[in-house]
């Protein structure tokens, strides 16, 4: 972990800050350098808590990516629940609250577990949820009814709208059958179909890169990247060999993992993907060519039968990818395989985590009932000012930055 501490210690601060105001370097280095400090600096703070409101596991969480302060979370007992993230209260110490809940009490709450929540990308006037009840519902925030309902023949596994799409309305679902089912928000309808696995499809992710780009995850060991414009179906199939036939002499198709494949995640550039088995390896992939890239991140412990969420930082150099493993959260280096640090505090297996990118934090949800907050580690001098009394903590933040304090009016106004 020093190696990656000593990129981003007090000297180098200054060096890049003296760069960036004599315009000698691009402000997005800054950026980058203190971003990758605070997601080394993670740790559970004791002054972040997050109500609890689920009766059984935390299976799926989701951060709006409007304003970033409105939390999904689905759960084992069928609730889904708003928290708002904001902090008004002027204290370091505060609770994320759940601003209101699809509860067991609701005519409309799915009968079975949810298992993937994700806001609409666009508006969070609207959000989507799937469940073990075969049903995947779009809903209404403000008055939190279905504004429609799609039903299907099996157990839903994993949905996912694509965050970039502006010539397609598209949400691709993942069930027990081999078939992706392709669902139009516009016409309410199942309008299309992928065929090509020979099992249950437990994960589906849009890519963030190119808005037709589709790669789905399947327990008959494959990864398949589809063109959902083309009716000839995937434009290939994720070989973890390569096409080193020497390898997979008894394979008779190829093969992502030696197990069930129950995680997908590209990265935030859309250029490589993360896939997760149940051969306990991760596995990185360039996400134009199929090419595994062989980054070995050793033993990644992973039995769940049903979709894995995990996720990958944004704005860091390097970046990380984080991945529930048992109790823990690890973290690991995304293009050197490193194992950064575990992150210990749920009572049970972790289920989901997500990163939040504008403050550099990760919320992680488990079987314990629990949502915890990792929040990065305050510099000495933000500490200092902590204990002066001097802040007024504020959109998630327990400090003001100067750049935005009111330097010109006076204190009479």
């Amino acid at each position: 972990m020093e190696c990656y501490v000593s990129s981003v210690n007090s000297e180098e601060m200054l060096g890049f800050l003296t760069a960036r105001q004599a315009g000698l370097d691009d402000p997005l280095r800054l950026r980058r350098a203190e971003s990758t400090r605070r997601v080394l600096g993670l740790t559970l703070n004791p002054d972040r808590d997050v109500d609890r409101i689920h009766a059984n596991g935390v299976n799926a969480i989701d951060i709006d990516a409007i304003e970033g302060r409105y939390m999904l979370s689905g759960g084992a007992d069928g609730v889904i629940v708003v928290y708002d993230l904001e902090n008004y209260s002027g204290k370091p110490q505060y609770t994320c609250r759940a601003v209101c809940t699809v509860g067991r009490s609701s005519r409309y709450v799915h009968k079975f577990s949810v298992e993937t929540v994700q806001w609409y990308p666009y508006d969070t006037g609207m959000f989507v949820s799937s469940s073990f009840d075969k049903t995947m519902k779009v809903w209404d925030t403000e008055t939190l009814k279905p504004a429609e309902v799609f039903e299907f023949e099996d157990t839903v596994y994993s949905h996912h709208l694509s965050p970039i799409a502006r010539k397609h309305s598209l949400v691709a679902v993942g069930t027990k059958s081999p078939k992706i089912q392709l669902c139009d928000l516009k016409s309410g309808s199942k309008i299309h179909v992928l065929q090509g696995h020979r099992g249950e499809v437990l994960s589906v992710r849009w890519s963030p890169r190119y808005e037709h780009i589709l790669a789905s995850a399947s327990a008959d060991s494959m990864v398949k990247v589809w063109d959902v414009r083309r009716a000839a179906g995937s434009l290939f199939t994720l070989d973890q060999h390569n096409g080193d036939k020497s390898k997979a002499a008894s394979e008779a198709v190829n093969t992502a993992h030696n197990g069930r494949v129950n995680g997908l995640c590209f990265t935030g550039d859309g250029l490589h993907l993360l896939t997760t088995g149940t051969d306990d390896r991760m596995r990185l992939w360039n996400s134009g060519t199929g090419e595994n890239t062989l980054v070995n991140y050793g033993k990644v412990c992973n039995d769940s039968r049903k979709r894995l969420q995990f996720t990958v930082s944004r704005g860091c150099s390097p970046e990380f990818v984080f991945v529930p493993c048992g109790s823990s959260v690890a973290v690991y280096a995304l293009h050197t395989g490193e194992m950064i640090t575990l992150l210990r505090g749920h009572y049970n297996n972790v289920d989901c985590c997500e990163f939040h990118p504008d403050y550099q934090e990760l919320y992680s949800g488990g079987k314990d009932c629990n949502i915890l907050a990792w929040i990065p580690v305050l510099r000495e001098a933000d500490l200092d000012q902590d204990s002066n009394g001097e802040n007024k903590g504020a959109a998630g933040q327990t400090s003001l930055n100067s750049a935005f304090q009111d330097a010109w009016s006076s204190d009479e106004d």
